[in-house]
């Protein structure tokens, strides 16, 4: 692959406030530990990802932050405290020549070749267009990426595939099933450790369903 030319956003809401409808989908696991490791398993792959010059970590929490940090990650607070999509916007504004993602946090599963695959997929075009992966389900959006120099214009949240679609940005269509599963829910969870966990989150399930993680 040649150089990388890509700077990846990944914005994280404090802990206390992510992931709600996770909320107890791990018995015995403090809700917390789930959506930090489901951030880090999402950053680790980023950074693995050989395609990826920089990822920025857009959050308020010290512990994202703190782990973000020692992963590599560039950290900038939440200044805008507005909302996934400012946070998104406040990322984007900090990277200069490079080709930018957003992606979201919830990524466990995340392989960095497929990574690497849909940021090739978005860069190929290379006409001025923003590009998106939608998830599993086809409404929501996992990655939105943009060429330099145009703005990234986010519109993530419920219905964020059409939403994004109307905005003037183009589907990607390739079969990266770890990229497509986020999770929001814990049968979300579960298909996701069908793809195969990272660590961090796989080291959760495990503590937490021991039968099951060695099935």
């Amino acid at each position: 692959m040649s150089q990388p030319r890509w700077a990846v956003v990944v914005p994280v809401k404090r802990l206390s406030a992510a992931k709600s409808r996770l909320r107890g989908a791990l018995p015995g696991v403090p809700h917390e530990e789930l959506a930090l490791a489901l951030a880090a398993d999402t950053l680790r792959a980023v950074l693995a990802c050989p395609a990826v010059a920089e990822a920025v970590v857009v959050t308020d929490d010290a512990r994202v932050a703190a782990a973000a940090r020692a992963a590599g990650a560039q950290v900038l607070p939440d200044q805008p405290d507005a909302g996934l999509n400012a946070a998104f916007r406040h990322g984007a504004a900090h990277v200069r020549d490079l080709w930018v993602a957003g992606l979201t946090a919830d990524l466990p599963a995340l392989r960095p070749t497929e990574l690497a695959g849909a940021l090739l997929a978005a860069q190929a075009g290379d006409d001025g267009v923003r590009r998106f992966v939608a998830d599993a389900p086809g409404l929501g959006t996992v990655l939105l990426a943009a060429p330099p120099g145009v703005d990234l214009e986010p519109r993530f949240g419920v219905g964020s595939a059409a939403a994004h679609t109307a905005s003037g940005a183009l589907p990607l269509p390739g079969d990266w099933p770890s990229l497509r599963r986020d999770v929001d829910t814990a049968d979300d969870l579960a298909a996701a450790a069908r793809l195969g966990l990272g660590p961090r989150t796989a080291a959760l399930v495990a503590a937490a369903c021991p039968a099951r993680s060695t099935s």
